[in-house]
């Protein structure tokens, strides 16, 4: 049986705009996710995916499972503060920012640092950073980043399968 494709969805908390988080939370409609488990776009996203009929995973900043926001049907308390966030995005088969605060900028540093595209929704721009072209693509709409997401994380799980030799 193959694994379930995990769309990432980073952004800001208690940061987040209106905008930010009605477009988090279409952009969690249209899938299953992981995030960061909290308010704000996090909280957002995992309502959309809910609504949805989804599967939402919260890495937690902290040690309490408690914290999660009621959306998340699976909460991992890591303790880790921050840096939980390269664990959310090792997790994630592709990444969609939205909106975002400096977490979610650490999240896009370690997303390009691991090769990994992220599909920016009204997120920081990264015209002067520096950044591989081809990593960061900005996207419009909701429906145009998880179409993305999407395509791109079925060629990622192609990738990682094993080739006709492999033996378990």
């Amino acid at each position: 049986m193959p694994r379930k494709m995990i769309i990432g969805v980073i952004g800001g908390g208690s940061t987040a705009s209106k905008e930010g988080i009605a477009l988090a939370e279409e952009v969690g409609f249209l899938i299953a996710l992981v995030c960061g488990g909290l308010n704000g776009v996090m909280e957002a996203s995992a309502k959309g995916a809910k609504r949805g009929g989804g599967f939402t995973v919260g890495i937690l900043p902290t040690g309490n499972k408690a914290d999660a926001n009621p959306h998340i049907d699976l909460p991992i308390a890591t303790a880790m503060s921050t840096a939980r966030n390269l664990i959310i995005v090792r997790t994630a088969d592709a990444i969609i920012a939205v909106n975002g605060s400096y977490g979610t900028l650490s999240e896009m540093a370690h997303a390009f640092d691991l090769g990994k595209m992220v599909f920016a929704l009204r997120t920081w721009p990264m015209d002067k950073a520096g950044v591989e072209p081809s990593l960061f693509v900005p996207v419009n709409t909701p429906r145009e980043a998880v179409d993305r997401a999407i395509a791109y994380a079925r060629k990622a799980m192609e990738a990682e399968k094993p080739g006709p030799g492999f033996v378990k």
